[in-house]
């Protein structure tokens, strides 16, 4: 999925909750996470189970981005794990690159 040395971010999703990580090019470091199961953000989206809407995949795609730039990443690949590329997913992915992050 991803070239040797280039970052990947990747995508999932489940009813309630949206997580997205980015993992160095090699596969075996975390860089960045960022869920709706974070107490913080569980709290901004007021409470348990709200995560499972495109609001809640913008917010996650700009956390994201804001850690990965962070660490030093500006270039990652999008790896949506077998889930189309569609409402949260594309949300998530928008919200990623208007914050400045590329792929």
């Amino acid at each position: 999925i991803a070239q040797q040395g280039v970052a990947r971010l990747t995508v999932n999703r489940t009813n309630l909750h949206i997580y997205a990580t980015v993992i160095s090019g090699c596969g075996t470091k975390v860089i960045a996470t960022a869920s709706t199961a974070e107490a913080e953000i569980r709290q901004s989206l007021g409470g348990a189970g709200k995560g499972g809407n495109a609001a809640a995949a913008q917010i996650i795609g700009k956390r994201i981005a804001e850690k990965a730039k962070a660490a030093g990443v500006e270039k990652v690949a999008f790896d949506r794990a077998g889930f189309a590329y569609h409402g949260r997913v594309k949300a998530l992915a928008d919200a990623a690159r208007e914050a400045g992050l590329q792929f």
